[in-house]
């Protein structure tokens, strides 16, 4: 038998992927017990080393994923505003044949006044149940929990 290096000994270096050797490492039997703390101080440094590399590496990519995404994300928003342009513009123009131009672009625009003030009211509603920003509810409830114990510990 033929003497091979042990690879499963050679820690990965993430950056590369390459192995790295490492110096003579003591046979685990014939090891002191300082050594062997030392050993195992080192490989745990290399392995959070290389697990935080690796969560590097993957925060990065997805970061970049997220980035393609939102950015797609918003041409389409883009796109859609312009498409529902055309739409008003569509709209204007089929009134146009019915009524003169100008009354039907004002006919429109009042239309997209009044669908704006009605989302603005409703916005201005959901605001509203939101605030206050702090959680009354858990507060209410944590007080309950703390007066449940010190009635308890009274007892």
């Amino acid at each position: 038998m033929t003497d091979s290096p042990d690879f499963d000994n050679r820690p990965i270096e993430p950056s590369t992927g390459a192995t790295r050797s490492t110096a003579a490492l003591p046979d685990a039997s014939a090891a002191t017990t300082g050594q062997l703390v030392s050993r195992l101080s080192e490989e745990l440094s290399e392995l959070v080393r290389g697990e935080l590399q690796l969560a590097k590496v993957e925060m990065t990519s997805k970061a970049k994923h997220a980035g393609l995404g939102a950015g797609l994300f918003g041409g389409a928003g883009v796109i859609a505003l312009y498409g529902v342009g055309a739409l008003i513009a569509t709209a204007i123009l089929a009134l146009s044949l019915v009524l003169d131009a100008w009354l039907a672009a004002l006919i429109v625009a009042v239309v997209l006044f009044i669908v704006a003030g009605v989302a603005a009211l409703l916005g201005r509603s959901q605001v509203q149940e939101a605030t206050p920003a702090s959680p009354t509810e858990t507060v209410a409830s944590v007080k309950q929990d703390v007066q449940a114990v010190k009635e308890a510990r009274e007892r």
